[in-house]
């Protein structure tokens, strides 16, 4: 299914955690052919075709948050079922065993540690602004991208160094280099924000709603 060449238009759960770009991240849903709805109640998500976690903020707030509603079983549980997920910015780093952002444990799901990014002289913390995720492979989800580089926006001052190198989708160069895209099954999370990155963000969407049909 490509959501621009069909009428129907799948049912995407947006996780309301209160945090994340949540409006932003709903509207480019349903630009790129989605039907989205908020939800802050992981049994409303149960419906959904797929599921969207955007986020910004602190790691603990986030995760407290997902505890407090239980949408940290919720989410183990549909990405376990390789059901179509999407994590963005701090999406992404959730998904992981441990921040050193307060030292905060994750959900657990893939391996790996979300780190600062070291002070160097010239180095901007956090990371913000455009800069290119470089693509480890081609496929169904990088349709309409170049492989070897595409810019994305970016707002983060923890990144993931290091995980499985079969997770990694993408990666980007910010005093070196760190993964911005993960991706197992139909499950897939980007550092940046596609939501915020123009037309290819929007095509990023785009691909993620052919994994519906997959």
């Amino acid at each position: 299914m490509k959501a621009s060449g069909s009428d129907r238009r799948p049912s995407v759960a947006v996780v309301d955690y209160g945090m994340g770009n949540l409006r932003s991240v709903a509207r480019a849903l349903s630009a790129a052919g989605a039907d989205p709805f908020m939800v802050d109640n992981p049994r409303l998500a149960e419906k959904a075709e797929a599921v969207v976690f955007p986020g910004q903020g602190a790691i603990a707030d986030c995760m407290d948050c997902l505890k407090r509603t239980e949408f940290d079983i919720f989410l183990k549980e549909w990405i376990a079922a390789d059901r179509p997920f999407l994590g963005v910015c701090l999406g992404l780093q959730a998904l992981f065993e441990r921040s050193e952002e307060g030292g905060r444990a994750g959900l657990g799901i893939f391996p790996g540690v979300i780190s600062r990014f070291k002070s160097e002289p010239g180095l901007r913390i956090p990371h913000m602004g455009w800069n290119e995720a470089i693509f480890k492979e081609a496929g169904p989800l990088t349709e309409g991208l170049r492989i070897e580089g595409e810019p994305f926006y970016f707002v983060h001052s923890y990144r993931l160094k290091e995980t499985d190198p079969r997770l990694v989708w993408s990666e980007t160069d910010y005093a070196g280099p760190f993964v911005s895209g993960v991706r197992k099954g139909r499950v897939l999370a980007t550092q940046f924000h596609p939501e915020k990155s123009q037309v290819k963000g929007l095509q990023i969407y785009r691909n993620f709603l052919s994994l519906v049909s997959r």
